[in-house]
């Protein structure tokens, strides 16, 4: 398949070179006792398609309801690897609290203040209709969050009823019902 730009170092632009934006990068406001959610895919997944429970990139096995967190992170928050923990926020403009809940908590080599959990077991976390300016895909990064232990937080796991209106799926997604494979 043709690819000007690697074959013969053209590019479709009004300079006929290639153009590069610089954009600004917005500073998130952490409060304190929070930290910044990234959301990502495991080994053995496509986009939202979960094809097992083991991520061999990370070292987890069977199960992905995990929070990956800095050890110092970690003793800071006054947890304990292993620990389950209900993951909520906050976000701005609107009053609903949503969660998601008993994640363990995984030390891993995370930069401090951050943490990464996978994505769909975090989508309730984000509000539908919150998506990026330009690409208007789900803003499921630099999600601000708060950790505390399970079963100490509010009830819900959905945001709202809306979003069961919308084809929520909670017991696939939440609570997966494995199948044995004779193979």
């Amino acid at each position: 398949m043709p690819h000007p730009p690697r074959d013969t170092r053209t590019f479709a632009t009004k300079s006929g070179r290639a153009e590069f934006v610089v954009s600004p990068v917005e500073v998130l406001q952490v409060p304190a006792g929070h930290l910044v959610l990234q959301t990502l895919r495991s080994h053995d997944q496509y986009n939202t398609t979960i094809y097992g429970l083991s991520d061999r990139y990370r070292g987890i096995e069977g199960g992905r309801k995990v929070i990956f967190l800095h050890p110092d992170d970690i003793k800071a928050g006054g947890f304990t690897e292993g620990q389950l923990v209900d993951i909520e926020n906050h976000w701005p403009g609107d009053d609903v609290v949503r969660s998601v809940k008993e994640f363990r908590i995984v030390g891993y080599d995370t930069p401090r203040g951050s943490a990464a959990a996978y994505y769909p077991e975090t989508s309730p976390l984000i509000p539908l209709d919150s998506t990026a300016l330009e690409s208007n895909t789900p803003t499921s990064k630099s999600v601000i969050v708060r950790l505390i232990p399970a079963g100490q937080g509010h009830e819900r796991h959905v945001a709202d009823e809306s979003q069961n209106e919308v084809g929520s799926d909670w017991v696939h997604k939440w609570e997966p019902q494995i199948e044995e494979h004779m193979s």
